[in-house]
């Protein structure tokens, strides 16, 4: 039995689904006689549709639910678009156990696949759903290979006694990675354009094409700054581009009207940017996240992803003649891409003077729904405003960065998509031109001072639309990592990320003249009175840069030992070695 044991906690295998468990004696003095077998189980394609729900919470998490976070805000605050007072550190030791190591869900999804082919569909059906079954599979082995890198590959259900197969070695990343890439073209073939129910709440032929064009741009940019395997990178990026591009084609979406809407409203049906979202209803599925944009103390925004926003110009900050400095909430929004007027309270909030106060001075009000906050369901687990999984604008900041990747932007490409996102109504920014690999707007040449240099300015200004787009949506950390350039989240090397609102102590006191932030740290030190917050100013709640070891996730201990038992040699990942 210890040994069965050790099996299931390295293969995560667990039961297909509820359904197929029977009811306990303990609770029942006999069985119901309508109890359903795995044989009656997949008997109708009604069944094997509800048995594809039960991925959606896996891998569809919106806004979370109840007080359990999902990517958004501050449920990925790991990067360098928020100022903590603590930052997150990197990953220090190996784990004991978990570290997202585990293949529950992968089982799953081939368990999906081996019994739809016994189910009595048609063809059209058969691959319908052959193909949802395929997709969750890659969305799987894509946060696998995220993680780890190379990881042992299952393409078919596992028994418990087949030793050999549940403790074979790891896989190479390119094989498992191409296998992903596999199962998403079979599924952009044959999963329908349209299934039964709303569109944009379930997996639809468009849900897998903008994931696809997600998970390739991510592997692409990933072997492209981390191997020398130029050839596959490229092969993935046109992957990237060429599920972009469908989308693009097929003229099935547009932006939605109003940007901020987007985050904050309490019903997404319809909304033409929605390739698809998660739809919440009271007293049915809650969540938390507007809160913390309403009522609560918040992480703040850093003053470097501030200063990201261009001016209304199209220009950057430090080149455009329209900004106005920082040294008032009324002046950093002033003249400024109308995206940053839509995410920041126009006023700080200070700890010592504001309940809901943010860390960096400057507060987030971007998932934040005017209309309802004061209301119940403004506060709390009872916020019930929609969340979006996957909109239009990802998909076309993807093409423009695929393509800019493979090093054949041209201005028609621009216009396809990033301008599109730059003319949405609201935001009207001036076009964004290339000229081989420069940047212009209106025929001015775009000269940030902040770009780094080992990096072309228009592809700086195609990541600089994608940072400002998907602000707090929970990417920056993941394109931070694919990008190799985790060091620029050292707060000892790159200070500037842990800097907030610039503010004079002296405006904030109360009534007998008693400054109300004299324990906020601004630049220069304690007793320094004007300057920039510092959130995290002590050298002990610095984030370090620990090393490329980093890039990837250790193998769990308990892991290693479980292949040792069987005489098999599970490798660490480099540099985590004990």
């Amino acid at each position: 039995m210890k040994f069965i044991n050790k099996i299931v906690a390295f293969i995560g295998i667990i039961g297909t689904t509820a359904v197929f468990t029977g009811c306990s004696k303990d609770f029942l003095e006999k069985y119901p006689q309508d109890t359903m077998t795995d044989e009656d189980f997949w008997t109708k394609e009604e069944n094997i549709r509800t048995f594809s729900y039960g991925f959606y919470t896996g891998y569809f998490t919106g806004y979370g639910s109840g007080f359990t976070w999902g990517n958004y805000f501050s449920g990925q605050a790991f990067n360098d678009d928020f100022a903590s007072s603590s930052p997150g550190e990197f990953t220090r030791i190996v784990p004991e156990t978990g570290g997202g190591w585990g293949f529950t869900w992968v089982r799953k999804a081939n368990v999906f696949l081996e019994r739809i082919q016994r189910a009595p569909i048609s063809e059209e059906a058969n691959k319908h759903w052959s193909g949802v079954a395929r997709f969750f599979r890659a969305m799987e082995y894509h946060d696998m290979v995220s993680r780890f890198g190379d990881v042992p590959f299952y393409d078919q259900v596992i028994s418990e006694t087949d030793l050999t197969t549940l403790y074979k070695p790891r896989d190479p990343r390119s094989l498992v990675v191409d296998k992903i890439l596999e199962d998403l073209q079979f599924a952009a073939e044959n999963v329908r354009v349209a299934d039964v129910g709303e569109k944009g709440l379930y997996v639809n032929k468009d849900v897998v094409l903008a994931f696809m064009s997600r998970i390739m741009l991510f592997q692409g940019t990933w072997l492209k700054y981390h191997t020398t395997d130029q050839a596959r990178a490229k092969t993935y990026l046109e992957a990237a581009k060429w599920a972009s591009n469908e989308l693009i084609t097929s003229k099935r979406y547009t932006l939605g009207p109003n940007y901020r809407d987007l985050f904050s409203s309490l019903s997404l049906t319809g909304n033409p940017e929605m390739i698809m979202y998660r739809r919440y209803v009271t007293g049915l599925l809650t969540h938390a996240l507007m809160s913390y944009n309403n009522k609560e103390a918040q992480t703040g925004i850093s003053r470097d992803a501030v200063r990201s926003y261009l001016s209304k110009d199209g220009l950057p900050v430090d080149q455009s003649p329209l900004y106005q400095g920082d040294h008032s909430i009324a002046d950093v929004l002033t003249d400024r891409d109308p995206r940053l007027n839509q995410i920041l309270a126009p006023e700080y909030r200070l700890v010592g003077v504001s309940p809901n106060s943010s860390t960096s001075g400057y507060a987030v009000m971007k998932f934040l729904n005017e209309g309802v906050k004061n209301n119940p369901e403004g506060s709390g687990s009872l916020n019930e405003t929609d969340a979006p999984i996957i909109r239009y604008a990802e998909v076309l900041l993807n093409y423009a960065e695929a393509v800019a990747e493979l090093g054949n932007l041209t201005q028609t490409d621009l216009d396809l998509s990033i301008n599109v996102i730059r003319s949405r109504a609201g935001v009207s920014l001036p076009k964004l031109e290339v000229t081989g690999q420069n940047a212009l707007v209106d025929g001015v040449s775009i000269n940030d001072p902040e770009r780094d240099p080992t990096i072309s300015p228009i592809l700086w200004e195609i990541r600089r639309e994608r940072r400002v787009e998907l602000m707090m949506e929970g990417f920056r950390y993941n394109d931070l990592r694919r990008w190799k350039l985790l060091p620029t989240m050292d707060t000892n090397n790159h200070p500037e990320i842990n800097l907030g609102a610039w503010i004079n102590k002296d405006d904030y006191k109360d009534g007998t003249g008693k400054l109300l932030v004299e324990n906020l740290t601004v630049t220069g030190g304690p007793t320094t009175r004007i300057g920039y917050i510092k959130p995290a100013f002590r050298a002990e709640t610095q984030r370090i840069f620990t090393g490329e070891k980093v890039y990837l996730n250790p193998i769990p201990r308990d892991q290693i030992r479980l292949y040792k038992d069987q005489g098999v040699t599970l490798t660490q990942n480099p540099g985590w070695e004990d």
